[in-house]
């Protein structure tokens, strides 16, 4: 018997969890968004509303068409509520131990129904995968701004079951995303790509070797990207992607992945980016204008003793 997805439930409700809800209920799928962490839930289903809100003013969607969506959004903070959804992917904190948790509760209280995903960026599935429920275990890998990336890496164990992946499929089609089967490993295809390149835009900062704008200018002339390298980082949020590239600098070993000093300590600042509105830029007015304050950061050895335990 073929498997239908015509349900889901969504763990986390932060930037991914969230987006990845938005895009479900416009796409006539509905889903209940668990808030991971305990309080209201309200924030969570006034967050969906609101970029909705932006897509009516900005003509791209109907007050209708927006209504009929957020008929479809359930939130809670408990996660019996996800009961007799088809499909459960677990989006929250890019940590190995929180991420397994959450799957062996989710496997446990939810029995055999649901296909369990988990939205992870580096860690491999084999990883977090547990034999009550590995072979109905997938990743599907997301990619922020949900509402705008186009592609999720799909990767799958040995022990999943192929209607599993075929669902899978079908529902990213229905979400009008493309999915993109990838070997189960760290990193999987994308990140193992762009981390070394987003450290490299970072050291070469450090270094510096130009302006933050100037480093965002130069690859986006050179290299036709839409977007430079540190505006970014800001945009996937500077903790992310130290957590990126430490994990990936620990399982592999190598310099390519190794997080520069001045991002651990931007991290340790508070500069995380966009959603903390000081990166390598300062979002506190507009238009953004680079954040002078990283120039005090900036080691003028290009070292730190630190940095090994740190990674």
């Amino acid at each position: 018997m073929t498997r239908q997805i015509e349900s889901i439930g969504v763990v986390g409700a932060g930037l991914m969890g969230a987006g990845i809800a938005e895009v479900a209920v416009t796409s006539g799928v509905p889903t209940t968004l668990i808030k991971a962490t305990s309080g209201d839930a309200q924030p969570a289903f006034d967050k969906v509303a609101r970029a909705l809100d932006r897509r009516v003013d900005k003509k791209s969607m109907t007050a209708e068409a927006r209504d009929q969506a957020l008929g479809l959004l359930r939130v809670s903070s408990d996660r019996d509520s996800l009961v007799g959804a088809d499909l459960v992917i677990e989006s929250i904190v890019e940590d190995l131990g929180e991420k397994r948790s959450l799957l062996r509760d989710l496997g446990e209280r939810l029995g055999e129904r649901p296909v369990l995903a988990s939205n992870t960026s580096t860690l491999r599935l084999r990883d977090l995968a547990a034999p009550p429920y590995d072979g109905r275990l997938v990743g599907l890998h997301f990619f922020s701004p949900v509402p705008v990336m186009s592609l999720v890496e799909l990767s799958t164990l040995p022990d999943t079951r192929s209607d599993v992946g075929a669902a899978c499929r079908a529902l990213i089609e229905r979400m009008g995303k493309t999915a993109v089967p990838v070997v189960d490993s760290a990193g999987f295809v994308v990140n193992r790509l762009l981390v070394p390149y987003l450290i490299g835009a970072v050291a070469a900062y450090e270094q510096r070797l130009a302006s933050a704008a100037d480093i965002d200018t130069a690859m986006k002339l050179g290299c036709n990207h839409p977007i430079g390298p540190l505006a970014l980082c800001d945009l996937i949020g500077l903790d992310i992607v130290l957590a990126m590239s430490k994990l990936l600098y620990r399982e592999f070993g190598s310099d390519r992945f190794r997080p520069p000093s001045i991002l651990r300590r931007m991290v340790h600042d508070g500069m995380l980016g966009r959603k903390a509105k000081r990166g390598f830029y300062d979002y506190s007015a507009s238009p953004a204008t680079e954040n002078r304050a990283l120039l005090a950061l900036i080691d003028p050895h290009g070292e730190d003793a630190e940095l090994e335990s740190a990674a």
